[in-house]
């Protein structure tokens, strides 16, 4: 058994098949898990859904996004962002990054919004959060709605001691594998606001009539659900809903959440130290703002030894021979994915518009640039002795580079 599942984990999925996933045990794990992860971020509602990707396209639906509508999001992130964009048949519009942070720049987003604008996709990338209170006071005198994207992100913080995921309309978070928590596949959403909790519930819960922003159970009474009178869908949607199993895993995950967080944050801080340590300037980290709490997914810096001919490929190779895990690029900015690419001149079958290169929507420059030289640190150690591995592979690199340059 993996050392992130030794607890409540097996304990819950034996509740679930001992139940043989009967009608009186419906939605019982996810609404612990909802009731649980809500509570941990104060808000007043949560809906399980069945991945990251699925929970974003809930929230903009949520917020009403649509056809031909304007969507802004940072152009360093993962191509998932626009696939639920895209899915709601509106226009991705790229915000370029801040050079330090790699965070979506405040700057810029007020360039970028048009009277076709109608949601901010906000992402915390790497497990920091982005400057909300400068992203909100931009869209203040706007009815622009605001979804933060927190797959990264869990108990981030920024300088107002505020939850990542807490601050815009709606906070959507991952439980994909790699996350601080994980049931292998699976997402969440949050949010204060009973209306958009109930769009989001109904439209991941196949538009069941009886569902409720509190509440995804379909069989409340079966007088009504075994009527043939009963109609049982009143509006569209997908099946995005949370298998009980899933739900089990992240339940015991969220039990956890804090230690799992704290473990990142030990990691993320050793990797910090050590290139403070370093003459070398081969390393700079993503810069942290005044206050605010990094919970580091990855440890993300920007590699500066192209400028003294150190190839990218050659340090990662290295660090890998003295012991360190695999270290990861940043992905490619979205608009120059293939897929959106021909999206931009094809257009989809959703009925998002063609876009010609005249928009404007794709110049993010700075973003271009800081993707090509991002280096990706594992965060995910099991325990002291694994940190420090990385660690001495990392000084071990560092001090090779320094000794022959």
């Amino acid at each position: 058994m993996g050392w992130r599942f030794k607890n409540n984990e097996i304990k819950y999925i034996k509740k679930v098949l001992s139940s043989d996933f009967s009608s009186k045990s419906d939605m019982s794990f996810s609404e612990k898990f909802e009731i649980e992860f809500a509570k941990y971020h104060n808000q007043k509602y949560a809906i399980a859904s069945n991945s990251g990707t699925s929970t974003l396209h809930q929230g903009l639906t949520a917020l009403g996004v649509g056809h031909g509508d304007e969507v802004i999001l940072p152009a360093l992130t993962v191509a998932m962002c626009g696939f639920a964009i895209y899915q709601c048949g509106a226009v991705p519009v790229y915000c370029d990054i801040d050079p330090d942070t790699f965070l979506l720049d405040p700057k810029d987003l007020k360039k970028k919004i048009t009277k076709k604008t109608k949601a901010i996709m906000v992402v915390h990338t790497y497990g920091l959060m982005c400057d909300m209170s400068q992203i909100l006071k931009t869209i203040k005198q706007t009815k622009i709605k605001v979804i933060e994207d927190c797959a990264q992100c869990f108990l981030g913080s920024d300088n107002k001691k505020r939850l990542a995921g807490t601050v815009g309309d709606i906070g959507s978070w991952s439980l994909e594998s790699s996350k601080h928590i994980s049931c292998g596949e699976g997402g969440i959403l949050t949010t204060n606001n009973k209306n958009f909790a109930k769009k989001m519930r109904k439209f991941g819960g196949l538009g069941f009539t009886n569902i409720t922003a509190q509440s995804g159970k379909i069989r409340i009474s079966k007088d009504k659900f075994q009527d043939p009178e009963w109609k049982r869908h009143d509006e569209f949607g997908y099946n995005y809903r949370l298998s009980q199993i899933n739900a089990s895993v992240a339940l015991a995950q969220t039990e956890k959440l804090k230690y799992f967080v704290k473990k990142r944050i030990k990691s993320g801080n050793a990797y910090k130290e050590c290139i403070k340590k370093s003459k070398t300037k081969l390393l700079i980290n993503q810069k942290v703002p005044r206050g605010y709490i990094h919970s580091y997914y990855t440890f993300a810096a920007l590699f500066e030894g192209e400028k003294i001919g150190i190839k990218w490929k050659d340090f990662r190779k290295k660090f890998i021979q003295f012991g360190g895990d695999s270290i990861y690029a940043a992905w490619q900015i979205v608009s120059e994915e293939p897929c959106f690419l021909n999206a931009r001149i094809k257009g989809l079958y959703s009925g998002s518009m063609k876009l010609s290169d005249s928009y404007g929507w794709g110049q993010t420059p700075i973003a271009k640039k800081t993707q090509k030289k991002i280096m990706q640190f594992t965060t995910n150690q099991k325990n002291d002795f694994e940190i420090k591995k990385q660690i001495k592979a990392l000084k071990k690199t560092l001090d090779y580079y320094e000794k022959k340059n």
